[in-house]
């Protein structure tokens, strides 16, 4: 019966269908000192952008939330809207970064460099929930090519899409080889072009997320590296951010929303969940033998995978990534990463929720 319950639950998840600017639950009108609506962009898969007479399909622990109903439900009873803004797998940094510029949303599932390139260049956003998205990364090669390792391509054609997240565990396969950027020729491209550049043979490989298991499916590529046994700081990370102005001027609807993604997440992190994730996963758009691939070998816990605690870990991951982001021209100046960090809201979730032993320090 439990895990009749949990499977339900994920189903209700993986069929969570949210219009572009949509909410969940009527509302009236706000309370006073309250905004009209809470602004949530998250990624919807470019396969399920148009699918749905029109609507967007999110998978992941924004997916959870919308599903869950517990966020737009608490917010309608202060008369705000939830609406979720859905971003491309193509450009998800831009438009998001765009989005805080000109005030079109209040918080962001989104990468961990664009937000440090975001806060560099004078946008004001903070880290309110860790964890939940800890991507690996790898690197395609042709699939008759003869390169066994990245020292085997110093000097070679390289794609990588410059500024994504994906960039910074890229300069630490380099960095870990005695390598630096300088030593290969980068084609900044983005991951549907850096795909095709490797097709076409214009690129000598391709560094990207689990969509390299596709390029091998199709004997287009093949894998030589993955981020899954290196130590965690080399994951891709994708948090929820907020914009600093909003979570001061309206600490209740911050609130409501780190504790709607702990929440998610803790749903998440049971025995059954790494199953129920898969599935739902699958039914969202991503390949089940993709999302199996990308969690096969991964030496993270799973439970761990989606503790929201701010952790030195998390703080040192970010310190180091500005750092890089520094010496690799993507900021001019240093930015110092310790005003980054809202992490009262999940603290408070922890505790209301009373989650407080639930994920070790």
């Amino acid at each position: 019966m439990q895990r009749r319950r949990a499977l339900a639950a994920w189903g209700l998840m993986a069929a969570a269908i949210v219009g572009a600017a949509g909410s969940t639950c009527a509302t009236a009108t706000p309370a006073a000192g309250l905004p009209e609506a809470v602004r949530i962009a998250a990624v919807a898969r470019s396969a399920n952008v148009n699918a749905n007479g029109g609507k967007v399909l999110f998978a992941g622990s924004s997916a959870i939330v919308a599903s869950q109903g517990w966020l737009a439900a608490e917010l309608a009873r202060l008369g705000v809207r939830l609406e979720w803004v859905p971003v491309t797998t193509n450009s998800v940094a831009v438009q998001v970064n765009e989005a805080f510029a000109n005030k079109s949303i209040d918080f962001a599932q989104y990468g961990d460099l664009p937000s440090i390139i975001a806060n560099a260049s004078g946008l004001q956003t903070r880290l309110v929930v860790p964890g939940g998205s800890l991507n690996n990364t790898y690197l395609v090669v042709p699939y008759n090519s003869t390169a066994r390792s990245i020292n085997d391509l110093k000097g070679k054609k390289i794609a990588l899409h410059r500024g994504r997240p994906w960039e910074y565990p890229f300069s630490r396969l380099l960095a870990a080889n005695g390598l630096k950027n300088t030593d290969v020729k980068l084609l900044n491209l983005n991951p549907q072009a850096g795909a095709a550049a490797l097709a076409s043979g214009s690129a000598d490989a391709f560094f990207t997320l689990s969509d390299a298991f596709l390029l091998e499916d199709k004997k287009i590529g093949r894998v030589i590296w993955a981020s899954k046994t290196p130590p965690q700081d080399w994951k891709m990370r994708a948090e929820v951010w907020g914009s600093a102005d909003f979570l001061a001027r309206y600490p209740q609807m911050a609130q409501l929303v780190a504790t709607a993604y702990v929440k998610a997440h803790q749903s998440a992190s049971v025995d059954n969940g790494r199953d129920d994730y898969i599935r739902a996963e699958a039914a969202a758009g991503q390949p089940e033998s993709v999302v199996r691939r990308e969690l096969e070998g991964d030496n993270r816990p799973w439970k761990a995978r989606w503790s929201p605690l701010l952790t030195e870990e998390v703080k040192a991951h970010y310190a180091a990534e500005a750092e890089y982001a520094r010496q690799a021209g993507l900021i001019s100046k240093p930015l110092d990463t310790g005003h980054l960090y809202a992490p009262q809201f999940v603290q408070q979730a922890l505790v209301d929720l009373k989650l407080q032993q639930y994920w070790a320090p």
